[in-house]
């Protein structure tokens, strides 16, 4: 009788342990683009940053410190310059695209048309390469620092530090102006730029409030799903919100506003994140870059259970030996696949990686 009752006490333990995850056991990591050393070629990258796939199928990536946006042929291996001389500076409007200077490219985004769309950080200005003549032009931002021009022409208005751009389901583009903590919109019909979110003042978000007229704090990045829901990552304010597209109003879905690593396995609303640069969303799913803890954090979307896929929490490079024992250092830009894998710029490790 006592062993009976031993093996159905063991029976039920069993049956109420966690489960290990086939899909985590069975994921890789590879470098597709980078030696590991900083440099400009058909191997090498110099500290990579927002990465998206072209209406070709090709993935486009910033270039940071090489001043310029690439586009790498996942099937050819090839890699080819589409904007940027390599010069740090601000010129070229009005010709080509590859013979314009770029100053630290950050994020870019294709509109429908087939158009490239830059955010230029330290330019302070959005620049658009057109998608069949290759001439690149201003269409935010005039240059100089600063927060001016709300309903005016966006070339006039002052942008400060621009980081992320996304497309809105209007057409209109959404601008992460993190120095002037807003998120601000320009109208491409019209040319007409302003604010969208956040009052300038780098403040906490109150749960459930209004985009108009709440503060955010260092608004850095946006992804967009297909039923329009914004997912915001902020990076002085260590969360993740949601903006509800049919609500216009804000939701946190991550961090609890202090810097840490901390949470995985448990609720990511009580989780600590470290300076959150980069997105990503996949159905049922959002993936954070965590950049100041050298992570990749998933969210399950479903449970709200936050859990790291990719690095260590330590500073490095690699082995690529299993997801989990990868360092990283500081990755910036991520790119979900529509076949389950991620994309993952490793900034200061020169890589760009995939996760699948």
């Amino acid at each position: 009788m006592m062993a009976r009752r031993t093996l159905a006490v063991i029976v039920l333990l069993l049956a109420a342990a966690p489960l290990s995850t086939p899909r985590a056991a069975t994921q890789t990591v590879t470098t597709i683009l980078g030696t590991g050393t900083a440099g400009y070629s058909d191997t090498q990258v110099n500290n990579p940053y927002g990465i998206i796939f072209g209406p070709d199928g090709a993935l486009y990536f910033c270039d940071l410190d090489n001043q310029r946006i690439r586009r790498f042929d996942p099937k050819t291996k090839q890699v080819t310059t589409i904007a940027g001389n390599g010069e740090k500076g601000y010129a070229g409007d009005g010709g080509p695209s590859v013979q314009a200077s770029l100053n630290m490219p950050h994020e870019i985004q294709f509109d429908r048309a087939g158009n490239l769309y830059i955010a230029e950080r330290d330019n302070h200005v959005i620049r658009k390469v057109d998608g069949k003549t290759k001439i690149i032009s201003t269409v935010a931002g005039a240059g100089v620092a600063g927060f001016s021009g709300d309903g005016g022409p966006g070339v006039k208005a002052q942008l400060r530090q621009p980081h992320s751009i996304v497309f809105d389901r209007d057409g209109t583009l959404l601008i992460c102006d993190i120095g002037n903590q807003r998120i601000r919109r320009l109208h491409l019909d019209t040319g007409v730029i302003e604010t969208w979110a956040g009052t300038g003042q780098a403040a906490e978000t109150p749960d459930g409030a209004p985009v108009g007229g709440t503060p955010l704090r260092g608004p850095r990045t946006m992804v967009m799903t297909p039923e329009g829901d914004l997912y915001l990552a902020l990076r002085e304010g260590n969360a993740i919100l949601r903006i509800d597209a049919r609500t216009r109003t804000l939701h946190r879905v991550a961090g609890t506003g202090e810097q840490g690593y901390a949470g995985d396995g448990g609720p990511a609303l009580a989780a600590k994140l470290g300076g959150p640069k980069g997105l990503a969303w996949a159905p049922g799913q959002l993936f954070v870059a965590d950049t100041e803890n050298h992570a990749i954090r998933r969210i399950d979307l479903a449970t709200g259970i936050i859990t790291t896929v990719l690095g260590t929490g330590n500073r490095g490079d690699g082995p690529e030996t299993s997801p989990l024992e990868c360092k990283l250092s500081r990755p910036h830009g991520l790119l979900a696949d529509p076949g389950g894998a991620l994309y993952v710029t490793d900034s200061e490790a020169h890589r760009i990686r995939l996760l699948k």
